[in-house]
């Protein structure tokens, strides 16, 4: 490293001002500081120095995705052979299945989603911001398998330009550019994005009888029998376990809560993540579960669902966990942040249990309270400002 880190420093004057190729001076900074730290010190202020820059802050969060990413490959595979009749289940076939079928989404998300962030950046002769690494990863994992690389470069192109760039790029966005991805697919290509054969990778081969690829929450909101219980993708009744550790189709990043929970330890452990949106989410998220659940009818099946199996199932777990606690689009203010993940809880459940045109309501809470997080943070600073000039004024 100190070899090649002498021979990038030799070519770096061109790059400067004045150099050569002084107008690629952002796309080289880029590069740089991804491969080293930087050897620039503040020259006046009074500044605290801290080794967790964002670049370190953004490559922990990747990290606490890995568990999610490993696994989700190999339940590609898993359901793969289960609704084919493969008769391979090994460690690797399974886990190489699924690692070719989402290459293709990953590098687009990044090809597409940095290649916009590095012109934007060129042309405004900013520093290239590094929010993009953890979006990158995070669009593919809640995007069905099948989406066409093609539908997914048009949403991330539309994610990060009007949803990011227009607002001033990483730290200025007021919605999460992953959650905008997946809206803009949602609506703009919905037959693309529902259905029985988009959350399974079926390779050209013929399912067998009783398969089924639909998601969970999409066969409850689907049902007109009343339907009370889910089924694998052979028709077989899944377990809590199944459901837990993520033994069914879905977006593929996002069925296993129990891997979920332990990129969630490393989030809390390195203090990236807040504890008090993910308590209070799940608190809002079990509130009104249980309330659906007591109160189901046949009108609304999916209600037959108990509170444990709602925050097992679809994206609830992995949207409170890697969503709800991005520190941009969150409530900064600590009671703030409690209203903000309870908020996000309850709206998710409730749109999965009175809304059957949409069976998964995670996604949608977190982008509505992304829109409130502000006024939420602004009456609460004004509720404490309001109460202490009580308090002076009594006081006097």
């Amino acid at each position: 490293m100190k070899g090649l880190k002498k021979k990038i420093d030799s070519v770096k004057p061109q790059f400067e001002k004045g150099g050569k190729f002084s107008k690629l001076h952002s796309v080289f900074d880029g590069f740089y500081t991804f491969l080293f730290t930087p050897n620039e010190t503040s020259k006046s202020g009074v500044h605290i120095h801290d080794s967790n820059d964002s670049k370190r802050t953004m490559i922990m969060v990747v990290l606490a995705l890995i568990p999610c990413c490993l696994f989700g490959m190999w339940n590609v595979g898993l359901q793969h052979a289960l609704a084919t009749g493969d008769p391979d289940h090994s460690l690797f076939h399974l886990f190489f299945y699924g690692f070719w079928a989402v290459l293709p989404q990953i590098l687009t998300a990044y090809i597409v989603g940095l290649g916009i962030e590095f012109v934007v950046a060129q042309l405004r002769g900013h520093e290239i911001q590094e929010g993009f690494l953890v979006s990158g990863i995070l669009i593919p994992m809640i995007c069905p398998v099948s989406t066409p690389c093609w539908m997914l470069a048009v949403a991330v192109a539309f994610a990060v330009i009007f949803a990011k760039e227009v607002f001033g790029g990483t730290g200025y966005n007021f919605l999460n550019v992953a959650l905008v991805t997946r809206a803009f697919l949602f609506f703009a290509y919905p037959s693309q994005m529902s259905g029985d054969n988009v959350f399974v990778s079926l390779g050209g081969a013929n399912a067998v009888d009783g398969y089924s690829g639909a998601t969970p929450l999409g066969q409850l909101a689907a049902s007109t029998t009343g339907q009370v219980e889910v089924l694998g993708v052979t028709g077989d009744p899944l377990s809590y376990a199944d459901m837990f550790f993520g033994f069914y189709p879905g977006s593929w990043g996002e069925t296993s809560t129990f891997c979920i929970l332990i990129g969630l330890v490393i989030l809390l452990a390195t203090g990236i993540a807040s504890w008090r949106i993910v308590l209070s989410g799940i608190v809002g998220g079990f509130f009104m579960s249980l309330l659906a659940h007591n109160f189901a009818t046949p009108l609304y099946p999916v209600t037959y669902l108990t509170p444990l199996e709602q925050l097992s199932l679809g994206g609830f777990a992995f949207a409170i966990v890697f969503m709800a606690t991005d520190p941009v689009t969150a409530c900064r203010t600590n009671i703030g942040k409690y209203i903000y993940g309870f908020l996000i809880g309850a709206v998710a459940i409730i749109i999965r249990c009175y809304n059957t045109g949409y069976p998964e309501g995670a996604m949608l809470a977190v982008l509505l309270m992304n829109c409130f997080a502000s006024l939420i943070d602004y009456c609460v600073v004004n509720s404490n400002i309001n109460r202490r000039l009580k308090r002076a004024i009594v006081k006097n």
